[in-house]
């Protein structure tokens, strides 16, 4: 049973001084924050200040520690506040939900109107404040929706209002402008829809126009496809004729699953022949998000197969691609299939630029969904049994499932390692020697040393379970045998391998590898190895010192990733200008100037007092925004950010100045660099 809330404003009681309230809007650019303040202000009786980032700094952009000041100082005076950011993720408001106390309430006020509207706002607006606007728009609001996280109670509001359309903000509206400065409001969690909603899968309407063979729709156990919530009591549509496919779809909707869709079978239990990425036009395995993600999972057999079936795509069409079996997402999560699929672009940067043609985008986008969906059905026209046999094998039998496939695609060669010489987007640090390397995995490495070791030559017994690729163990056999790689060795001794990244990502970046077998990572090392680490670091100090007395204007950081993607325990010494055409994606930067790079001292002192270092191995880090590693200013792309760090003159952070994390030439050690 539905209780009704009445939401006018109460008084607190005659004599009474009324609470000031800290309203926190929390929308995406576009979804009308600044307008809804901007109109309760206007009509209100409450004193209001309105606290936006964006202006914060006499009217240009500022920091959200000024916004933090200027509402404490608002709220001190008696006024109410609003707090216009967008406050998407529950780390953004945490810290202006402290502003509550038991005489100051905490509202949160939730924009949540359709992507559409918020994009077709932000794109034809002028003038804005943050100057969000126009082409650009589209991309930054996509990206925030992305990663929103809604408010809840337990976050520390007394009151949270969802607004998903304009007659829920305008009666949001009605109620805060109608608050007296002595009335409070009910507290609660208002608005917010049933989230089981009814689920509606698109797949099923195209399904239904395509003739599939009967024995074939039962045989494929899921599918991964795209999903939209709806806020209705829609039925469940059902299609005369097509008993096997209402069938099918009544299976697919029972659950949606949250989780990595490159371990749907491994993590999720959720069996699936084929699934569709959101790939670039070079079908190439750059960028973030759902592309990378695929392209790593599947290892350089997908990249190989790819160019086999297309070298680019234009928007709205898909490329259907025959996984080999030599792939991990085949041997591990039984996908036989991927399909990629290109959408509408609307980059100028990039070929086929729709210049905000929002009309032409939704045809277009149109297009792809048709394209994927008869990839996915001539999938199962033609290979509905390979689906089958792979499904029923995955558990008993892999390698049993990998024959039936390789027999049937004929024209799909194994993984040919000669077109394997890419430079892996995901890959930080590769070395020369990855490039075409047919040598048996793990075939150097004692079992004794290691640990078990399995035929996916993942870690039994490790502390952490990692799978190598082929192309991820070049590390390890320079460290293991140097002496036949002498063309790319600078150093050997008993402990320590030194050699240039093959793609750096400054104009110095060197690696230092240690030759412990066993040490795979930071997370293989214990107290044990406490003087290996010191002698690493104390070789790369000496090879940073010799590049400063070639060039006292570099500045250099010692420091291991948190998850690496090449094995072998191997320190990174890299100059901090960061001038390198191969550094080219937010990936490569964040990798070296957020938490996931630590610093070799910092690694030094913790494996000293506690026996292991702290690993940041949160993947969400490498998709940070792109920020100056000097003045901490946010940058939109890779081009943006090297044009801005090559004028830059700001010191580094305070972090980075302590603790001898930065090497310096002598002549520059009394100035902040």
């Amino acid at each position: 049973m539905e209780m009704e809330i009445d939401d006018t404003p109460k008084p607190t009681g005659e004599g009474t001084k009324g609470k000031p309230i800290v309203v926190i809007l929390v929308g995406a650019p576009g979804s009308g924050k600044s307008t809804f303040c901007e109109q309760v202000m206007a009509s209100s009786t409450r004193p209001w200040v309105r606290i936006c980032q964006d202006t914060i700094g006499n009217g240009k952009s500022g920091t959200k520690s000024q916004c933090l000041k200027s509402a404490a100082s608002a709220l001190n005076d008696g006024k109410s506040v609003f707090i216009d950011r967008c406050n998407l993720d529950r780390e953004q408001r945490a810290e202006f939900v402290k502003l509550g106390n038991p005489n100051v309430d905490v509202h949160a006020i939730v924009l949540d109107l359709p992507a559409k509207l918020c994009i077709s706002r932000s794109v034809k607006r002028t003038g804005h404040e943050g100057n969000l606007q126009g082409g650009k728009a589209a991309a930054v609001v996509n990206r925030m929706l992305q990663k929103k996280e809604f408010p809840k109670l337990s976050e520390g509001f007394t009151r949270i209002t969802f607004c998903q359309n304009e007659s829920d903000v305008q009666a949001a509206h009605n109620t805060y402008s109608a608050l007296g400065p002595l009335d409070t409001l009910p507290n609660g969690s208002f608005g917010q829809k049933n989230p089981d909603a009814k689920i509606q899968l698109g797949i099923m309407r195209f399904l239904k126009k395509v003739e599939v063979p009967a024995n074939t729709v039962s045989d494929v156990n899921s599918i991964q496809s795209s999903v939209s919530h709806k806020n209705t009591e829609e039925k469940e549509p059902s299609y005369k004729g097509q008993d096997n496919i209402s069938s099918f779809s009544g299976n697919a909707s029972k659950e949606l699953k949250e989780g990595d869709i490159t371990k749907l079978y491994s993590e999720g239990g959720l069996r699936c022949n084929v699934i569709a990425n959101a790939a670039n036009w070079r079908l190439k395995p750059g960028g973030g998000g759902v592309n990378a993600a695929i392209f790593n999972a599947a290892g350089p057999a997908l990249e190989v197969a790819t160019k086999e079936q297309a070298q680019s795509l234009h928007p709205g069409k898909a490329v259907v691609v025959p996984l080999p079996s030599t792939s991990p997402l085949f041997s591990r999560e039984g996908v036989t299939h991927v399909i990629h699929v290109l959408g509408p672009n609307m980059n100028q940067h990039r070929p086929n630029c729709l210049n905000n043609d929002y009309i032409k985008g939704c045809q277009i986008l149109r297009e792809a969904y048709t394209s994927l969906f008869e990839g996915f059905a001539s999938i199962i026209r033609t290979q509905g049994k390979l689906a089958k046999v792979s499904n029923e094998n995955l558990d008993s039998n892999p390698s049993g499932a990998q024959e039936v496939i390789e027999g049937a695609n004929t024209k799909h060669s194994p993984n040919n390692d000669q077109k394997s010489k890419r430079e892996h987007e995901h890959d930080y640090d590769r070395s020369k020697k990855c490039k075409g390397s047919q040598d048996e995995i793990g075939a150097d490495i004692p079992e004794s040393k290691i640990g078990k070791v399995d035929k996916n030559n993942d870690k039994i017994d490790g502390s952490m379970t990692k799978a190598w690729g082929s192309w991820a163990q070049a590390l390890h056999k320079i460290a293991m045998h140097p002496q036949t790689h002498k063309d790319v060795v600078l150093e050997i001794s008993d402990d320590v391998v030194v050699l240039n990244d093959l793609y750096p990502k400054a104009r110095r970046h060197l690696l230092v590898l240690a030759r412990s077998e066993g040490l795979d990572r930071l997370s293989d090392v214990s107290k044990d190895h406490l003087q290996l680490l010191k002698t690493m670091h104390d070789v790369g100090l000496k090879w940073a010192e010799k590049f400063l007395q070639e060039d006292a204007s570099l500045i250099f950081r010692l420091g291991y990733h948190s998850v690496p993607s090449m094995r072998q325990l191997h320190l990174h010494v890299i100059s901090q200008d960061f001038d390198s055409k191969n550094l080219k994606n937010k990936k490569h930067w964040n990798s070296f100037n957020t938490a996931f790079f630590l610093d070799s001292v910092d690694v030094l002192e913790e494996v000293s007092s506690h026996g292991k270092a702290t690993l940041r191995d949160d993947e969400s880090l490498l998709s940070m925004e792109l920020r100056c590693h000097r003045c901490r200013s946010a940058h939109p792309n890779i081009p943006r950010l090297k044009s801005h760090i090559s004028n830059c003159q700001a010191p580094f952070p305070p972090s980075l100045l302590q603790n001898s994390r930065l090497v310096l030439a002598p002549c520059n050690a009394g100035i902040d660099p």
